[in-house]
């Protein structure tokens, strides 16, 4: 973070500085800020945000025990003696964050200016589904033109979205911001906060319809960030809702697809042609850069075979590859980066290969229709390998579809049949109309079958699964079938793996009890080792 001052954080928020005296204005500062207690380093501003578990105002004594220089707080918080803490007191601690993110950002942005160096560059990425991706993606491709931040996991919320921005400091010259919703105003929220230059739609789809109220909400929400960005912005030409946004937009409009465009669209629209899946599912194709996207000025083409898990991994790449181009990153670069880059934010399309032959596919970190359905496509190509591979589809609910719930879940049992899924097991209430679609749909005995809890899933999945097997989890995070999906790929006891049989990122030491299997796959994510 840059330096921040308690009288520049004062004034950004609008707050009024508490356990400070004059003198400590301009001197005392931060150059951290966290919600977390246990992040807490010296020179931090710990913000004591209220939560539905636990009040941040709680922890402002062990944060300050641990080095804190400054709280953010609704109310006062005073140590044993009866002092203050320094603090800087405001009525709404998450607006304060939004307002300290704005007052960062233009910050940086002036001291960069005064130095002569490049400016800052602020990406927003939205959509209904690969947004994680296509951050990860782009930061990949950026980072080798200059220092770059972007979210961890999907920071992508209200508080999200400042603990990315609070990260950037002087020296960044790329800060990339996913951008997330779940009612009407949310993205225009986070794009007056972060006064993004360039922009990227990925997708309109069902994820939050029953919060959004529709998808035509849904698709004026995502529009906002059409109407945010200042310099230029990238839409799907290939989503309809999503390319009717263009007339939303008062700067210049770029398109990405997977097909090929209109003559009228084609020199400004980054392409995908001959889209195909290698045998290890990830998508093949010709990447066309127009000679008016390229820094360089002339059209080129590239082969490229992704890591990415998912012919709808397509779109990702292709939207961070425009966002990229626009930030003047090579074709060249670019496309060897889409060479390269993997799967970086856990549970999603994560694979693992096991030594007994399974290989396991975790994406359960989110889910909606749409990208189940793609998850399952995925799925059933894998299978229809050579040999052919039995497959399993572990799936759960697919949370916050409001009244269309059980009829979404319905259709993703009926699609499960259709696909020729080998074994399905739907886990938990929400996610039974899935096994009933199937059972109806002709997938009896023990093809389809539902449980209540992980548990029943996971005993199931040992007695059961067999080398060759490829098995899906999918699902929201709510639901908790990513930490099912780790224990089954990494944990010993799944399948009778010796401790001297560990894999090449963990030593035989390093295996601990299954409920610290998620700090053991964000490790392994750290460390590159897929």
């Amino acid at each position: 973070m840059i330096f921040m001052s308690v009288a520049e954080i004062a004034a950004a928020t609008g707050g009024a500085p508490l356990g400070v005296d004059n003198s400590q204005l301009d001197t005392l500062g931060v150059t951290f800020a966290t919600t977390d207690s246990r992040e807490v380093v010296p020179g931090t501003l710990f913000v004591a945000k209220p939560g539905e578990v636990t009040d941040g105002h709680k922890f402002v004594p062990v944060a300050f025990e641990s080095g804190a220089s400054l709280a953010l707080v609704e109310r006062e918080v005073r140590a044993e003696s009866g002092e203050l803490y320094p603090s800087v007191l405001v009525d709404d601690v998450v607006l304060a964050m939004g307002k300290l993110a704005t007052a960062v950002i233009a910050k940086i942005r002036a001291v960069r200016a005064e130095r002569g160096e490049e400016p800052l560059r602020v990406f927003g990425i939205t959509g209904s589904a690969g947004k994680t991706t296509t951050k990860d993606a782009l930061a990949a491709m950026l980072r080798g033109s200059g220092e770059t931040v972007a979210p961890v996991g999907s920071y992508n919320s209200e508080v999200g979205v400042p603990l990315t921005v609070f990260r950037a400091d002087e020296n960044t010259r790329f800060l990339v911001i996913e951008m997330g919703a779940d009612r009407v105003g949310n993205i225009r929220y986070l794009a007056d906060m972060t006064g993004p230059d360039f922009g990227a739609v990925l997708k309109v789809g069902t994820a939050h319809a029953g919060e959004f109220g529709g998808v035509d909400n849904i698709e004026r929400t995502k529009g906002e960030l059409v109407e945010g960005v200042s310099s230029a912005i990238v839409l799907n030409a290939d989503d309809e809702r999503v390319l009717r946004m263009s007339s939303r937009a008062s700067v210049p409009v770029q398109y990405f697809s997977a097909s090929e465009p209109e003559e009228a669209d084609r020199e400004r629209t980054l392409a995908a042609l001959n889209l195909r899946a290698n045998e290890q599912g990830c998508p093949e194709f010709t990447l066309r850069v127009p000679a008016s996207l390229n820094p360089a000025g002339v059209q080129e083409e590239y082969e490229i075979s992704a890591r990415l898990i998912g012919e709808h991994h397509v779109y990702n790449l292709l939207a961070a590859a425009s966002l990229a181009l626009l930030a003047g990153v090579s074709a060249a670069s670019i496309a060897e980066s889409m060479n390269s880059v993997g799967a970086v934010s856990k549970w999603r399309m994560a694979r693992t290969d096991r030594e007994d032959g399974v290989s396991v596919i975790n994406d359960a970190y989110n889910a909606n229709p749409e990208s189940m359905v793609a998850a399952l496509q995925t799925l059933a190509q894998l299978g229809r390998g050579v040999p052919a591979r039995r497959t399993w589809a572990v799936l759960g609910a697919m949370l916050e579809l409001g009244d269309a719930s059980v009829e979404e879940h319905d259709r993703i049992g009926r699609f499960v049949v259709r696909m020729n899924i080998s074994k399905l097991i739907a886990v938990g209430d929400i996610a039974k109309p899935i096994y009933n679609a199937a059972h109806l749909e002709g997938s009896w005995g023990n093809e389809a079958t539902w449980v209540e809890t992980t548990e029943e899933a996971a005993q199931i999945l040992r007695a059961e699964l067999a080398p060759g097997d490829i098995v899906l989890f999918k699902s929201s995070n709510g639901a908790r079938l990513g930490p099912l999906g780790d224990e089954i790929a990494f944990a010993p006891e799944a399948y009778g793996r010796a401790e001297d049989q560990a894999p090449t990122w963990l030593s035989a030491g390093d295996f601990v009890e299954l409920t610290d299997m998620t700090k053991i796959f964000e490790q392994h994510n750290e460390e590159g080792a897929r």
